[in-house]
């Protein structure tokens, strides 16, 4: 018989967060199209979050010996993440349809008895106009709470509202 059990925080393995080698999904030697992932993670009153962990995952591509397609990090005291990783590409959805690239998030921080997650979609990839998921969202506002925003060759950016008039969408799991 399973017995339920109630929800932990981050607990006793903060300390994974502490290895920087955690945020390079390309650290075993992955071959592809790096880039960087980064943001900062914002309270409800704007203030950044600078004990948060976050975490990604990944499907596409597909987790190897040289690509775990798992990441994590904590944030520094600005509020900011940073991840290297591989870029994804579109994933099987329901029946035909196809899911925009994008990566699987989760947000762990002192108050939330449960991590938060959401998704970290690519602005200007011509599937987002057509995934599965994004398409639930019919606010264009809220719609682009899941969207990163290219600030280099390289490097793409997607802040996370935990609360507030721009909150950054979360989905329930």
């Amino acid at each position: 018989m399973l017995v339920a059990t109630s929800n932990q925080t981050i607990g006793p393995y903060w300390h994974l967060i502490e290895d920087p080698a955690w945020a390079d999904l390309t650290r075993f030697g992955a071959d592809g199209d790096k880039i960087v992932l980064a943001g900062a993670v914002f309270d409800g009153a704007g203030d950044s979050v600078a004990d948060a962990a976050i975490e990604i995952w990944q499907t596409s591509p597909p987790a190897s010996e040289r690509f775990p397609a798992f990441g994590r990090c904590r944030t520094d005291a600005a509020g900011s993440f940073r991840f290297m990783t591989l870029r994804p590409g579109p994933v099987a959805g329901l029946g035909n349809t196809q899911q925009a690239p994008h990566v699987a998030v989760s947000i762990f921080a002192r108050g939330l008895l449960r991590a938060l997650t959401t998704r970290l979609y690519f602005e200007d990839d011509p599937l987002n106009e057509t995934d599965p998921v994004l398409s639930l969202i019919d606010d264009q506002t809220r719609r682009r709470t899941l969207i990163a925003r290219k600030v280099s060759s390289d490097t793409w950016r997607l802040d996370i509202r935990l609360q507030g008039g721009n909150e950054t969408v979360f989905m329930e799991i």
